[in-house]
C-alpha cells in the first residue's frame, strides 16, 4: 500500500509505535484490495480468500434430518468450518417434531435475533415442556440475556436463573424423544456459546449424541441447576461438572500420567485452552513434568506457566495459535499409559477454560470422548493440527516472551508450513462423513518429534 492507492499527501500521515487496531484500518482494506487489482499486481494478502462452510456428509444423507444422523451414532461438529447450523436445526426441528416432548437448554451468550431463543418459543407455544436456563451474570450480555428470559417466560418456557454465586457456563441442549422403543434422549453438548455470529469466526466443538448415559448425566446438570441439589452431580456416569468434580477429575488424570511415568510407561499430557492461570493446576503441572510426564499446551491467550525451566518445567512446552480464526475449543488428552495419539488415550472436551473461577465458581462440563470415529477425530485431526501447526504459531519461552514458530524472516522452505486453519478448511471431519466418502480424503499428518514432547 503507497500514497498512490489515496488521495493524501505526506502531511496526513502519523508514525504511530504502538499497535493499530484492525477496526481501526477496516475502511481501507475494501479500496486498497481494490487497487492492487486493478493493477494487476499481487500486493500483499489484505483479505483472506472466500471461505464457505460446510454440511457433515452423514447429515446431508439422512435429508437433514438431525435425529437420523445422530441415532445412528455420535457426530462432532467443529465449527466453523463446519456448519453451526446443525445446532439450529436440532433446535428448530425438537421444537417442530410431534414426537419430541421435552427440551432443555442453557443459555450463557446468544445474538440479537437468536433463532435458538425463537425455536425455544415454537416448542413452548405448540405444547411441549421446555425449560431454559439463562445466565443473567454474561458480562456485557446482561441485558439482552434479562429481554430474552421474558420473552420465553411469556411463551410459556419454564425459565431458570440459575446461581446467584456460581455462572452457568456449561453448553448444554437436551431434547426427549418419543420413539418406537420408547423415551430416547439426544444431547448437544458444546465447547461454544449458542451464538450464530461468533460461531463463523469461534473455532469450537459440537457433540451431538443419543448415548443413554450421557442423557441421563444431561438430565442431572439440569436437575442441579434448577433444583440446586449438589448430589445430583455426584451420581454422574461420564460428564465431570463444576464446582463439584471438575478439578478433582483434572488432577486426578495428572497423577495417573505421574504415577505412568514412574512405572516407565509413556505418560503424556496435551491440552488446548484458551487460558491458564490457575496457580493449583499450574503446580500440580510442574510436578508432573518433574515427574516425567510430557507437557504440550496449546493456550490461545492468558498462559501464567513458565515452560522449559530446568528442574521446574522441563518437560512442558507452551505455544499460542493465533490465526484467521479464533481458537476457543478446550480439549485434553492423556496418555493413559500409551504413546500419543492412539486410540487409548484418554480424551475429553470442555466448555471450561482452566482458571480458578471456571474451575470452583462456574458450572462447567467435561465431556469424555467415548465414541472411537469421534475420538479419533478429536484427537488425531483437531488436537494434532494444533499442535504441529507451524503457520500461525507462537512458542512460548522460560523467561515468558512469545516467539513465532515460523520466522517470517526465514528464506522459502521446501514444503508449506503446517497450517491447521487451512487443514481444517480444506478436510471434511471423521464423524461427519458420510457412507460414501472415502477415507483417502483424510490423510494423517506427518507426526514431527520434539524435545520437549516425544510422543505427539
Amino acid at each position: 500500500m503507497s500514497t498512490k492507492d489515496y488521495p493524501v499527501t505526506k502531511a496526513n500521515l502519523y508514525l504511530v509505535e504502538n499497535l493499530v487496531g484492525l477496526v481501526d484500518v477496516q475502511q481501507m482494506i475494501g479500496p486498497s484490495a481494490a487497487a492492487y487489482a486493478h493493477r494487476g499486481a499481487a500486493g500483499p494478502p489484505v483479505v483472506f480468500s472466500k471461505f464457505n462452510e460446510r454440511m457433515p456428509g452423514r447429515i446431508a444423507e439422512n435429508g437433514g434430518d438431525m435425529f437420523a444422523a445422530i441415532a445412528r451414532k455420535d457426530i462432532i461438529v467443529h465449527h466453523p468450518f463446519e456448519s453451526f447450523n446443525t445446532v439450529l436445526l436440532f433446535l428448530r426441528q425438537a421444537a417442530r417434531d410431534p414426537r419430541v416432548l421435552a427440551i432443555k437448554q442453557t443459555l450463557y451468550r446468544t445474538s440479537e435475533d437468536s433463532p435458538i431463543v425463537t425455536s425455544l418459543i415454537e416448542a413452548a407455544e405448540s405444547g411441549k415442556t421446555v425449560t431454559a436456563l439463562i445466565e443473567l451474570k454474561a458480562r456485557f450480555d446482561e441485558e439482552a440475556n434479562i429481554r430474552w428470559a421474558k420473552d420465553l417466560e411469556r411463551a410459556g418456557v419454564h425459565v431458570v436463573y440459575g446461581f446467584r454465586e456460581l455462572k452457568t457456563h456449561a453448553k448444554l441442549s437436551l431434547v426427549v424423544r418419543r420413539e418406537e422403543a420408547g423415551l430416547r434422549t439426544y444431547v448437544h453438548l458444546g465447547t461454544g456459546n449458542y451464538h450464530p455470529q461468533t460461531a463463523k469466526v469461534y473455532t469450537d466443538l459440537s457433540l451431538f449424541t443419543a448415548d443413554p448415559a450421557m442423557g441421563r448425566d444431561a438430565t442431572r446438570l439440569f436437575n442441579f441447576c434448577s433444583g440446586y441439589s449438589i448430589a445430583a452431580l455426584k451420581e454422574m456416569e461420564h460428564l465431570a461438572v463444576a464446582p463439584a468434580t471438575l478439578r478433582s477429575t483434572l488432577e486426578r488424570l495428572i497423577r495417573a500420567e505421574m504415577d505412568n511415568a514412574k512405572a516407565g510407561l509413556p505418560a503424556s499430557i496435551v491440552a488446548k485452552v484458551n487460558a491458564l492461570v490457575d496457580i493449583a493446576l499450574i503446580d500440580l503441572l510442574y510436578a508432573a513434568s518433574e515427574a516425567g510426564v510430557n507437557i504440550t499446551l496449546v493456550v490461545r491467550g492468558m498462559c501464567a506457566l513458565r515452560p522449559g525451566i530446568p528442574g521446574l518445567s522441563s518437560r512442558i512446552y507452551v505455544k499460542s495459535v493465533v490465526g484467521r480464526f479464533l481458537e476457543h475449543s478446550r480439549i485434553v488428552a492423556f496418555g493413559n499409559g500409551h504413546t500419543m495419539p492412539s486410540a487409548r488415550n484418554l480424551l475429553f472436551i470442555s466448555s471450561a477454560d482452566w482458571m480458578t473461577r471456571n474451575l470452583d465458581w462456574r458450572v462447567e462440563a467435561l465431556v469424555p470422548i467415548l465414541n472411537p470415529t469421534v475420538h479419533r477425530q478429536v484427537l488425531h485431526e483437531v488436537l494434532v493440527q494444533n499442535v504441529l501447526d507451524e503457520a500461525n504459531s507462537w512458542a512460548l519461552s522460560a523467561d515468558g516472551f512469545y516467539e513465532r514458530v515460523l520466522d517470517p524472516a526465514a528464506p522459502p522452505r521446501a514444503r508449506e508450513p503446517q497450517n491447521a486453519h487451512a487443514y481444517f478448511m480444506t478436510h471434511e471431519s471423521l464423524s461427519g462423513r458420510g457412507e460414501g466418502e472415502s477415507s483417502s480424503q483424510h490423510p494423517q499428518p506427518t507426526r514431527r518429534r520434539r524435545q520437549q514432547d516425544a510422543d505427539m
